[in-house]
């Protein structure tokens, strides 16, 4: 899905003028309301999905935005159209990630139930079996020849000891059985809770993992930095190659990001054309891995279409880092590094011109 806010602030994005208000019969207090709408649904879907909620949030807000700007019938109908898309591929997304943890869940539940429906099955036969076996005994007592009742308690005896040791061997094959399966679905429902952690195109953190990482290390009191990245001029590449060509961008984009990352490093897609990388070291030591990304990251890079045809492209992007102190909140710091991003923006912009 690709970010709106990016193209919101692009160089490329219409003047507030092409949306100047027209008196379409349109009030000003239903597009309020739309915008309100289109906000609290976006809220509503991070609350409801934090792993799959902030691409829906983040491209809702952009509509909101460019509805505050002005408005014409036709630009509401358009808005109208983009976020029923936006709607149809998050429920989507959604639906099939909650559905993939209910049938884990659903599995283990029924797996348990078989267990313990085996369980009371076979106490059952013991049961029966200690029952026949008090009867047996209590007619034993009605014997008057003692050496008959002696060789029958030897039996009795006998037979109640290979019924226990039965038991025991019984339930520690039980109990090893249910150990196994609850590992087993244990660990599905791990790579379940993995998957929803992990941006669905590009396969590296999503945001939710990457809020998660933040709050870890400033409750563990961490040292740590955060260096945001921005693709330049990724609008134009789904302008001119198509959508299909822009993902496959952002896919091979976060590979080598993740490649040139060292493994305790944490590697992300905030949203659109926007990554995190939370280095664990301080900011002179993050300066000098950021100098890596950018040799060994950002360049040449060749991209499939739709249509399977390719294209060489150059790739740059705008670089922010901030590092952690004690008493600043994960927004501060996200906030601190998306400003230094935007210098680093800036200061491309002006040397390109």
């Amino acid at each position: 899905m690709i970010s709106i806010k990016r193209y919101l602030d692009s160089e490329d994005a219409p003047e507030p003028e092409a949306f100047e208000a027209k008196p379409d019969s349109l009030s000003a207090a239903t597009i309020e309301c739309y915008r309100a709408a289109l906000i609290a649904v976006g809220r509503v879907a991070v609350q409801v999905s934090p792993g799959l909620g902030e691409d829906l949030e983040t491209n809702l807000r952009g509509l909101e935005r460019r509805l505050s700007v002005g408005y014409t019938a036709e630009s509401v109908k358009r808005t109208e159209q983009q976020v029923e898309v936006q709607l149809d591929e998050w429920g989507t997304r959604t639906s099939g990630h909650f559905k993939g943890q209910a049938d884990e869940v659903k599995e283990l539940l029924v797996a348990l139930a078989r267990t313990a429906e085996s369980a009371v099955s076979r106490d059952q036969g013991y049961s029966n079996k200690f029952t026949d076996l008090t009867a047996r005994l209590e007619k034993i007592a009605d014997l008057n020849d003692l050496t008959l009742i002696r060789s029958s308690l030897v039996v009795q005896v006998g037979e109640l000891k290979t019924t226990v040791e039965q038991m025991t061997r019984d339930n520690r094959q039980l109990v090893a059985q249910l150990r196994a399966e609850v590992s087993t679905y244990e660990t599905r429902l791990k790579s379940v809770e993995r998957l929803a952690l992990k941006d669905q195109l590009t396969k590296v953190a999503n945001r939710r993992s990457i809020e998660e990482r933040l709050q870890y290390n400033i409750d563990n009191g961490h040292q740590f930095c955060v260096a945001m990245l921005d693709l330049n001029q990724f609008k134009q590449v789904n302008d001119s190659y198509g959508h299909t060509a822009g993902d496959d961008l952002l896919r091979q984009f976060a590979t080598e990001l993740q490649m040139n990352t060292r493994s305790g490093d944490l590697v992300g897609r905030w949203g659109g054309d926007e990554f995190i990388v939370i280095l664990t070291c301080n900011m002179q030591d993050a300066k000098i891995h950021i100098e890596r990304m950018q040799k060994w990251v950002l360049g040449k890079y060749t991209i499939r279409g739709a249509d399977e045809r390719t294209f060489a492209v150059q790739v740059d992007a705008s670089i922010g880092v901030a590092e952690w102190h004690r008493g600043v909140t994960a927004l501060q710091l996200i906030a601190a590094a998306d400003k230094d991003m935007y210098q680093d923006k800036k200061l491309s912009r002006r040397k390109a011109s």
